[in-house]
């Protein structure tokens, strides 16, 4: 997949904007599937006899699932040219997480620094992932690497005489 028009570089962004994701509802497969990929059958997880002796009376989600669930609904929360999670700087887990319940994720942008001569930047983030109840249940700051406007390849094409060479976007270029 490649990044369409909508997605936003490094330049188009300001410390200080918000957004809000749409939610996803957290499923009993997506703790199985989770737990089958990470190798944690921690029974909190996947015994439903089990999670009855326990304060929550019930399976939760993992907590890194949770997050990777977070992770997810930030690919558009905004939409930005994303090249590389570069760092967690820190994460809280502060509610457990239930089968059927909905998480939507909340973003601000904290600090921008432009890197590579403006061809990308790192972009911290504070990021709070929050059930239908209106509860922050993890939260944390994020560090990205996105791509700048300066990045976006042109190719030139010749100049018609007495007229400046015209730049077009790469996509745009036949051939």
């Amino acid at each position: 997949m490649s990044f369409s028009s909508s997605h936003l570089f490094y330049d188009d962004v300001e410390v200080g904007q918000e957004w809000e994701s749409g939610g996803r509802t957290v499923t009993e497969a997506d703790i199985v599937n989770y737990a089958g990929i990470s190798g944690d059958f921690n029974p909190i997880h996947v015994d439903h006899e089990f999670a009855k002796t326990t304060p929550f009376r019930r399976p939760i989600a993992h907590g890194l699932l949770v997050l990777t669930i977070g992770s997810g609904l930030g690919v558009n929360c905004p939409p930005m040219r994303t090249m590389a999670f570069l760092q967690v700087r820190e994460w809280n887990f502060r509610e457990p997480v239930f089968i059927g319940d909905t998480v939507r994720l909340k973003s601000r942008l904290l600090e921008k620094t432009l890197r590579g001569r403006g061809r990308r930047g790192e972009m911290v983030w504070y990021r709070a992932v929050i059930n239908q109840a209106g509860k922050v249940v993890q939260d944390g700051i994020l560090v990205l690497l996105c791509e700048g406007r300066a990045g976006r390849r042109t190719e030139t094409i010749p100049s018609i005489p007495d007229r400046e060479p015209i730049n077009v976007p790469e996509a745009s270029v036949v051939g």
